[in-house]
């Protein structure tokens, strides 16, 4: 299963050369993370109420080319690994006039119990069964 997501750069996301900020895409991944899972039928609030909780472990981004103010981008986003403990998102950036790729990257997120700050020793089957529907 794939998430596609279109954002317009604006001004906001951009630093003093008129390329995005590397910052910007942090925020843009979790968006569409969220709205991967949500895709899933696992709203965050729900969640929350369950008290479960996925804080980001790992993140890697490599940049590979500068998106600018306006231009519209179309970021993918897919499941590229599930564990019993984790599961990994990866995340394809691209222009979307020319297709060309800007940005790559995979953030990886654990489940955790917001009652007690800590990590379950298994992510609950409901969990792990969306997500690996979603990996298939």
């Amino acid at each position: 299963m794939e998430y596609t997501q279109e954002i317009r750069v604006l001004y906001a996301d951009t630093d003093s050369y008129g390329v995005v900020w590397h910052g910007a895409y942090v925020k843009w991944f979790e968006a569409a993370r969220v709205g991967l899972v949500e895709q899933l039928g696992l709203p965050l609030e729900e969640l929350e109420s369950n008290n479960i909780l996925f804080p980001v472990v790992e993140m890697n981004i490599r940049y590979k080319s500068s998106a600018k103010m306006n231009e519209r981008i179309i970021i993918k986003t897919h499941i590229s690994e599930l564990k019993p403990l984790s599961v990994t998102f990866e995340h394809n950036v691209y222009e979307k006039e020319t297709n060309r790729l800007r940005t790559t990257a995979h953030t990886t997120i654990v489940v955790t119990d917001s009652t007690t700050g800590k990590m379950f020793r298994r992510m609950p089957e409901d969990l792990y069964s969306k997500f690996e529907q979603a990996l298939k």
